[in-house]
């Protein structure tokens, strides 16, 4: 038994999801996971969280008194049917991908005879002080026992009521902006590049406390985040017509994102990820899963 008393099973922990695991497992939470088709990537990160790996999802389930669903924005509805499929009453699923509301309120609707908390990360992974916050809306006491649950950790929950699809459309709203800004950075640093003037960009930039135009070590990270990023701003697109919103500039930002398409997790130098981004040749990495 845990000390918590409660045990997690962690879907598919990727950078962020293997981090906040790990969070949970040093509180004293017993943090379970399924190798089952996973890359040796995320078994690498699994082991290096001291996760529990168990032998397949129904034997999670069967465990786990909560199940945290981390996974790119497009898998997320598949994870759920799977969680249906198998079964998993009376007991808590957290819906924390960046998804749009409507796609929360199916997954619900799959899930009848399971607790589903609609949550979303916003802030970088809890590693090395940092502390992101955890949004969550859906039934009180599910809030309550999240709160209890990152207690002691560096992760900060957030409630945000009752009402399924508050956290979803948080997140959504803070990505769009996010990062979209820094597709747009990198673009314009390309342009300037393109024309002989990125140092004086630069220097413009430089002078503009917080702009996103002078991290230009930021745009290989753009870029390798891409295969992830270009998802969400489709989800954002989505948000945006159902609020009677323009959603043109999340779709170009998931156009302009998709030209990264072969730098998913890829370790680029800057001119790597502009060649990438005019539609070059630069290094590629195996797909993970």
């Amino acid at each position: 038994m845990s000390r918590t008393g409660i045990t997690v099973g962690m879907l598919h922990p990727g950078r962020m999801g293997a981090a906040v695991a790990d969070q949970l497992r040093r509180s004293g939470t017993t943090v379970l996971w399924s190798p089952h088709g996973r890359s040796h990537a995320t078994a690498a990160r699994a082991a290096a969280a001291a996760l529990e790996p168990v032998d397949d999802l129904s034997v999670l389930l069967a465990r786990a008194d909560v199940v945290l669903s981390l996974c790119p924005p497009a898998a997320a509805e598949d994870v759920a049917r799977q969680i249906a499929d198998h079964g998993f009453a009376g007991k808590i699923f957290i819906e924390a991908n960046a998804i749009a509301p409507q796609r929360v309120r199916r997954i619900a609707h799959m899930l009848p005879k399971v607790t589903v908390v609609d949550a979303a990360v916003i802030g970088s992974p809890p590693v090395g002080g940092k502390r992101p916050k955890l949004y969550a809306s859906g039934p009180s006491a599910a809030l309550g026992r999240l709160a209890g649950l990152f207690a002691t950790t560096d992760v900060q929950v957030c409630p945000l009521g009752e009402e399924i699809g508050k956290a979803s459309s948080l997140k959504l709203a803070y990505t769009s902006y996010q990062k979209a800004s820094r597709v747009l950075a990198a673009v314009a640093y390309g342009l300037a590049d393109a024309n002989g003037v990125a140092d004086e960009l630069l220097d413009i930039a430089r002078q503009r406390t917080g702009s996103y135009l002078a991290e230009t070590e930021y745009i290989p990270k753009t870029a390798a985040r891409a295969w992830r990023w270009g998802p969400e701003m489709e989800e954002a697109a989505e948000l945006l017509a159902e609020a009677g919103l323009p959603d043109d500039l999340m779709r170009a930002a998931a156009s302009v994102l998709s030209r990264w398409d072969r730098a998913r997790d890829a370790d680029l130098s800057i001119s790597d990820a502009l060649d990438q981004l005019r539609g070059g040749t630069a290094p590629a990495v195996s797909p993970e899963r």
